[in-house]
């Protein structure tokens, strides 16, 4: 019975975290400053405008009534996927972001894979020769990449790569003028994320490799680390098998939240490279003032960070066997009485 209430309470904490999630990102566009219909309709048309005339076309935008009203259609819109018409492309939101989710899903998907890849390797190795030089060789160059900006990153590349080497394109996901084959789009695709990807690697791998470096050495010192080596176990299995395996824990609790982020993108990023991802379109939609479409993003990002903390919650006991024996004790009990 106390696991079943548990349950409850964990299912009411997450609809009582999505209400106010739902509020927050009603309100954010709300409280901005500007004024929507003045990137519709542009300064000179606005001011020949009556207050009706006004009022009609923010009704047309799903922005007319009172807040109460435009709450209530944007709950209504949450649960039927109908998040109106975009005031900057003229189409409906959901549409816009339809095209814009799998541009960030290539982007930054691949670049939080190679960055936790290289975190990971890298932290391993060098709590593993912790004090040596190439320990501290790496850890410096690591605290550097995490001081730099990422913008400042992807300028330096864009300028250099793309602007005076000519590799890479300057901007966007594809090029406008293609050869028309499938093996062509591949190869403009891939072309066109090389930088970007490399940007939110380097951006990102930072902050991976020092949480892996510093559980690492606090799983070197358990005694059973001592143990191990004193049964004179490998190198390679001491290493994988015993430290990394128990010092996986934090660093997939970090993955995970980091995942969470995912469909915002790398707004800064996406900007520096005009990439058409979410992050570049959250971006546009601010300087737009496009009400509609910041509440469709908002709620898009919200809700991914939402569902990465419930899948850490599930899926923590399988990395966890602590957490997971606990469950089962638990049950044993319940299952007794």
């Amino acid at each position: 019975m106390k696991h079943l209430a548990k349950v409850k309470n964990k299912i009411g904490q997450y609809i009582l975290v999505i209400f106010v999630t739902l509020t927050i990102n009603f309100a954010l566009p709300r409280l901005a400053p500007g004024d929507p219909l003045l990137y519709f309709f542009g300064e000179t048309t606005i001011n020949e405008l009556t207050a009706e005339q006004k009022q009609e076309a923010l009704h047309s935008l799903g922005l007319g009534g009172s807040l109460w009203e435009q709450y209530w259609t944007y709950l209504k819109g949450v649960f039927t996927l109908d998040f109106g018409t975009s005031i900057k492309y003229g189409v409906a939101v959901t549409e816009v972001l339809t095209e814009r989710i799998p541009w960030t899903l290539l982007l930054v998907g691949t670049a939080l894979i190679l960055s936790l890849v290289i975190g990971v390797s890298a932290g391993a190795y060098s709590a593993w020769n912790r004090g040596k030089k190439r320990d501290l060789t790496i850890l410096t160059g690591m605290l550097t990449l995490e001081s730099i900006p990422g913008f400042w990153i992807g300028m330096m590349f864009l300028s250099i790569f793309a602007v005076q080497l000519g590799w890479f394109p300057t901007f966007g996901a594809v090029s406008m003028v293609q050869d028309g084959t499938t093996w062509g789009y591949i190869k403009d695709v891939v072309s066109h994320a090389i930088l970007p990807v490399i940007t939110i690697t380097l951006a990102t791998v930072g902050s991976n490799y020092l949480l892996t470096r510093s559980s690492m050495l606090e799983s070197l010192g358990q005694d059973y680390m001592t143990v191990a080596e004193a049964k004179g176990i490998k190198k390679r299995a001491l290493v994988f098998k015993h430290a990394l395996r128990n010092a996986l824990l934090p660093i997939y609790t970090h993955f995970t939240l980091s995942v969470g982020t995912l469909l915002g993108g790398a707004v800064v990023i996406e900007t520096v490279y005009s990439y058409p991802g979410i992050g570049r379109l959250l971006y546009e939609s601010v300087t737009a003032r496009d009400f509609p479409m910041l509440q469709g993003v908002f709620l898009l990002v919200t809700m991914g960070v939402i569902l990465a903390n419930l899948i850490a919650d599930l899926t923590y006991p399988l990395f966890d066997p602590r957490v997971r024996n606990r469950k089962e004790e638990k049950g044993e009990e319940i299952t007794h009485a």
